[in-house]
């Protein structure tokens, strides 16, 4: 079989920084979801609805499902799904936010840097 016949698995990572802005309404769309999940037992409940009332993170947890990512997607079918949620201390100025190349993100990263330099010299115009 040739390798367009064969299946072949690819992961997609993708990390996203949020600001939490709302968090009053970020918990209640999260106790929304809790309370409308059928499949969750009513013992798990109370302690779940009370860690997105105490955490963002746990709230978007609740919120953020991977499948809907791909779910318009042709032709491919989720094998495989795994998240998490934390809060973070962010500076988009330190270096652990860069893309680099080591990440397979080197031609963004140019690219991403050729539109400040443009940004930049429209500035000064």
């Amino acid at each position: 079989m040739s390798t367009s016949e064969t299946a072949r698995y690819v992961r997609l990572r993708v990390d996203v920084v949020l600001e939490v802005d709302g968090p009053a309404e970020l918990a209640e769309a999260a106790e929304a979801r809790i309370g409308a999940d059928e499949f969750m037992p009513e013992e798990e409940r109370v302690p779940a609805r009370a860690a997105v009332r105490e955490d963002s993170a746990e709230a978007l947890a609740y919120l953020i499902e991977p499948f809907d990512l791909i779910r318009d997607v042709p032709g491919i079918d989720m094998v495989q799904a795994s998240w998490s949620s934390e809060e973070v201390e962010y500076d988009p100025d330190a270096l652990e936010w860069d893309l680099d190349e080591e990440d397979g993100d080197a031609e963004y990263a140019e690219d991403a840097e050729s539109a400040e330099d443009t940004d930049d010299d429209d500035a000064r115009s």
